[in-house]
């Protein structure tokens, strides 16, 4: 059975079709073509005839001509069009015409960046013209660093890499410093939150570093569709470009599904499990031999969906190492043999995060499925892409989890197909941050005074930093004088340095399987925690905090383990308010302090995810400070009899539970990046409050974006609470009823009705 008969299949399968909120079907599509620029050197033209590439997207014309004018553009264009082409042709025109201009080409992973080296020596061979391209990484042998540093024209490497292997060696690298005419940032939109805004500290050290050898390089930036493009590649280079997003490519007929699994318990509002109903679905597709990338929103779920779908494959007399996993935390020989085996065919199905999102090459698949909504409408189109590249058919079907946000898009496919209100948002002045990178860019050169790095506050940060002792004022200017090598100190991934190690001491030798964040390890590898590894499961014996390890042995359960955290806050600062409104609801902008502690776990049954036992975790407290948003409600809103003070607790949850699942449909975040917390009575405003809060040190501009948007979220999370049908409260609303108590659905409802949200 090819794709054309599965979708035959499935459009006749009146179970399945009962199920779907929306089968949306995208024609194919033409290209819009156009002749090459007759100032092209001829040599491309040539080299790209033999490629079988002999005329341009309107897409790629226009970036030619942009880049060609030295203006900085930012491309747009869906998965599969033909970005690298658009970048590879200015910067191969202008070397072939200027043999000594150098290029970095910066992609967010290691995977991409070195897949986009193959695809540029195909063309150097093609050429046969003397362009060196090389990548630039961790795995890089030294003797090939020597070779690149004096005589690659074109160094292809990832944030991590410049950040700490080529800015602070900068004396090593002058010819590419003193020639760089490009900077390449491709797929920006993968530039949010905490990575954006280190990148951005990062593209200041780099321009001043070229600034310092006398050049200015030019930038030609690459993304997905988001709402703020253009800005948010003006926020990372701190210079103006030139948008273009007239996609030129042809498109292959696209199937896309909406797939809402069925209700199991009306009154609770439950819904089978995503985890069930994605193993259900590739019960009918696996036989059918078409290759499968399917997306799960955690690790912990990859893990699982590898066990269930290698079950199905044993019940269907499949081979079931022909099902593999990929994520992070895999090492890096697992993950390439993972991409050759997608290519050759070996494999036919990957579950993956959204660590194959970006456009590494793992060939040419047939059907993409989301385990639960990606998280934003950008990165939904990215895996969708990930299916029937360029002009083959190919399906999509987005499977929804209970969650609100799930729930929200499943149910509105409008909203979805014909509107993206997505910001990525990063904030460069994130103190941490900013600190960070000063002290790295003082030790790659000293700072001369009045020299501005971030404006307004450069020379007050300098001086603290001679306070400190680790920068010393003389004449004029300022010089590291630790011993540290700072850039060491900051990860560009995370706001914790460091990572935790988890070691498998099965067996007579112990060896590294994996590891993970510091912020995420007393939920993932506490003591005690079942964690799963290729569908592994691995007990953790040990948490050494101190040494940043975690020791695990196989084993083999029934279950698995889910964390539980208590947090406190407090207020630090308020550095924004407004007067309250007509219906007396008050909204401040400030800084607080966060703690949280993992104090205990919950084991889940596979299959029927029952709870079968709770267990105690002692571990320290984690502090940070951070930037929050909160709303105060007025005490006579509350004066009817009805509400009592648990009626308002539970209407409370209920209004925390739906705001912080709809929130990522305005600001480009994960659910996971914000949190909520509702207090009926808060020790710092004496009045019934809910905080809004950025999950990273120094906060990244998400709640400040929230603050200048609230009514038009709080007004969202009404509706949804509203239309939902169930009776008391359900996951897709305002929680469980179990959890959220019988009033939380009703409570919520009456608290947001007395604010005037339709004004």
């Amino acid at each position: 059975m090819n794709l054309p008969q599965l979708i035959d299949y499935l459009s006749d399968d009146s179970d399945f079709q009962k199920q779907l909120t929306k089968w949306m079907v995208f024609p194919a599509h033409p290209s819009s073509e156009q002749e090459f620029p007759r100032s092209i050197d001829p040599r491309l033209t040539e080299a790209l005839g033999k490629k079988g590439i002999h005329r341009l997207y309107s897409h790629q014309l226009s970036a030619y001509e942009q880049v060609s004018q030295g203006n900085n553009i930012v491309l747009v264009t869906p998965t599969a069009s033909g970005k690298t082409l658009s970048y590879n042709l200015p910067v191969f025109e202008y070397i072939l015409q200027h043999p000594q201009a150098r290029a970095i080409y910066l992609f967010p992973t290691k995977a991409l960046s070195q897949d986009q080296v193959h695809e540029a020596q195909e063309l150097v061979t093609l050429l046969k013209a003397d362009i060196k391209t090389f990548t630039f990484d961790g795995d890089t042998p030294a003797d090939v660093r020597r070779t690149i540093r004096s005589a690659g024209h074109i160094v292809v490497t990832n944030p991590d890499m410049l950040h700490q292997g080529i800015l602070p060696h900068h004396t090593l690298w002058i010819k590419l410093f003193e020639n760089l005419k490009f900077i390449v940032l491709d797929e920006i939109h993968a530039y949010r939150g905490i990575f954006g805004s280190h990148l951005a500290n990062v593209i200041r050290r780099l321009k001043r570093v070229a600034r310092f050898y006398g050049s200015d390089p030019q930038f030609i930036c690459a993304s997905a569709t988001i709402a703020n493009p253009k800005e948010l590649a003006e926020k990372i280079i701190e210079e103006e470009v030139v948008l273009i997003d007239n996609n030129g490519a042809p498109g292959g007929e696209k199937h896309f599904l909406f797939y809402n699994p069925p209700v199991v318990n009306s009154e609770l509002g439950l819904r089978r499990s995503v985890v069930s109903e994605v193993r259900q679905i590739m019960r009918k597709i696996l036989p059918t031999g078409v290759q499968i990338i399917v997306f799960a929103r955690s690790r912990l779920r990859v893990e699982i969906l590898v066990t269930y779908i290698r079950e199905v494959a044993r019940q269907l007399k499949i081979n079931p190492e022909r099902i593999r996993g990929y994520r992070g935390g895999y090492l890096p020989r697992e993950r390439r043999k993972i991409e050759k085996g997608l290519k050759e065919g070996s494999i036919q199905v990957v579950v993956s995060t959204n660590a194959l999102e970006l456009g590494i090459d793992i060939g040419q698949l047939d059907v993409s499925i989301m385990a639960g909504y990606p998280g934003s409408v950008a990165s939904t189109w990215q895996q969708s892409g990930r299916a029937g590249r360029r002009q083959s058919t190919s399906l999509t079907i987005l499977v929804a989890s209970s969650s609100p946000l799930d729930q929200y898009i499943i149910e509105h496919p409008d909203y979805f197909f014909h509107k993206n209100p997505e910001t990525a948002q990063i904030d460069r002045e994130n103190l941490p941050i900013l600190m960070s990178h000063l002290k790295c860019a003082a030790f790659e050169l000293p700072f001369e005074e009045g020299e501005v790095f971030s404006p307004d506050i450069t020379a007050h940060l300098l001086d603290f930093l001679v306070d400190q002792r680790v920068l010393r004022k003389t004449d004029g200017k300022y010089f590291w004088m630790r011993e540290i090598y700072p850039a060491d100190e900051v990860s560009l991934r995370s706001s914790a340095a460091e990572n935790v190690v988890i070691i498998n001491t099965t067996g007579h030798e112990s060896n590294v399987i994996g590891e993970v964040d510091l912020f995420s390890a007393p939920e993932l590898v506490h003591t005690d925690a079942i964690y799963m590894h290729n569908s592994i499961q691995y007990h953790v014996d040990e948490l050494d905090w101190d040494e940043k390890k975690a020791y695990v042995h196989q084993v083999h359960v029934d279950h698995y383990t889910d964390a539980i955290t208590k947090t406190d806050l407090k207020i630090l600062d308020i550095l924004q308010e407004e007067p309250p409104a007509a219906d007396g609801l008050q909204k401040f902008f400030g800084e607080v302090a966060v703690t949280r502690v993992t104090t205990g776990f919950k084991k889940v049954k596979f299959h029927t995810h029952e709870n079968i036992g709770m267990g105690r975790v002692y571990l320290p407290e984690q502090e940070m400070q951070t930037t929050s948003l909160w709303w105060t409600f007025p005490q006579d809103l509350f004066i009817d009899p009805y509400f009592k003070e648990s009626v308002i607790g539970e209407g409370l949850q209920g209004v925390a539970y739906t705001l912080q699942n709809l929130i990522p449909l305005y600001i480009m975040c994960d659910v996971s990046d914000i949190a909520v917390i509702p207090r009926v009575s808060d020790p710092f405003t004496h009045k019934l409050t809910i905080y809004v809060y950025d999950k990273f040190q120094g906060g990244v501009g998400l709640s400040k974006k929230l603050f200048h948007i609230d009514r038009r979220v709080l007004k969202a999370v009404l509706d949804h609470i509203t239309a939902c049908p169930c009776s008391h409260g359900c996951p897709s609303c305002t929680g469980p009823t179990l959890e959220g108590g019988m009033f939380g659905k009703e409570s919520a409802v009456k608290i947001l009705q007395q604010l005037h949200l339709d004004d």
